[in-house]
C-alpha cells in the first residue's frame, strides 16, 4: 500500500463523518422548527377563532337598543388590533411575541367588560345565539391555551438541539436561532376568573 494512501483515507472518513454530521444536525433543525412553526400556526388559528367569535357576537350585542356604545367601541378596537397584529413565523422574537400578546390581552380586557356589561341586558342574557357564542368562545379561550402549550412543547426539543454541544457549533453556520416560547402576561398568575355563565 502507498504510504501517500493512508492520509487520503484518513481525510475522507473524516470528511464523511462531518458530512454526516452536519447533515443530520440540519435535517433535525429544520424538522424541529417546522413543527414549532407549525404549532405557531395553531396559536395564531386559535386566536382567529376567537377574533371571528367576537365579531359575532359584537353583532349580537349591537341588536340592543340601548347597550353601551362605549363598550361596544373598544371591543371593536381592540379586535381590529388584535387581527392587525400578525407574526411571521420565522421572526418569532421576544419583542414580537410581546406586542402580539399585548394586543390579545387588550382585546381579552375589552371582551371581558363587555361580558360584565351584558349582565344588565336580559334580553340578551336570554338571547340563544348570544349564549351559543358565549359557549363557543369559552371553549375556544380552552383551545388557546392548548395551543399555547403545544407551541412551547415543540419549541423546546428544536432549542435543546441547537444549543447542545457540538451541535452549537453548526447551529451559526446554518442559521439556526433559538425560538422564545410564549409567555404569559406579567400578573396573569392573579387574573380575575372570568364567569362566561350568568344567573
Amino acid at each position: 500500500m502507498k504510504k501517500w494512501l493512508i492520509p487520503v483515507i484518513v481525510i475522507a472518513v473524516i470528511a464523511i463523518g462531518f458530512y454526516s454530521w452536519g447533515k443530520g444536525f440540519n435535517n433535525t433543525a429544520v424538522e424541529l422548527k417546522e413543527t414549532a412553526t407549525k404549532s405557531w400556526g395553531d396559536v395564531e388559528s386559535s386566536y382567529q377563532r376567537r377574533n371571528d367569535l367576537i365579531g359575532n357576537l359584537v353583532k349580537t350585542v349591537q341588536g340592543a337598543a340601548d347597550f353601551e356604545r362605549t363598550t361596544l367601541r373598544e371591543v371593536i378596537e381592540a379586535r381590529a388590533k388584535a387581527t392587525s397584529t400578525t407574526i411571521d413565523a420565522n421572526n418569532l422574537t421576544a419583542e414580537n411575541m410581546a406586542q402580539f400578546q399585548q394586543a390579545q390581552s387588550g382585546l381579552s380586557g375589552a371582551l371581558s367588560k363587555l361580558l360584565v356589561s351584558v349582565e344588565r341586558y336580559p334580553e340578551l342574557k336570554a338571547n340563544q345565539n348570544f349564549l351559543e357564542l358565549q359557549s363557543q368562545l369559552e371553549g375556544t379561550e380552552n383551545r388557546i391555551n392548548v395551543a399555547r402549550d403545544r407551541f412551547n412543547e415543540a419549541v423546546e426539543p428544536y432549542n435543546k438541539h441547537i444549543k447542545t454541544f457540538p451541535n452549537t457549533l453548526l447551529a451559526g453556520l446554518f442559521n439556526f436561532d433559538a425560538m422564545d416560547y410564549y409567555k404569559a402576561d406579567a400578573g396573569s398568575e392573579n387574573a380575575p376568573d372570568v364567569d362566561f355563565e350568568f344567573k
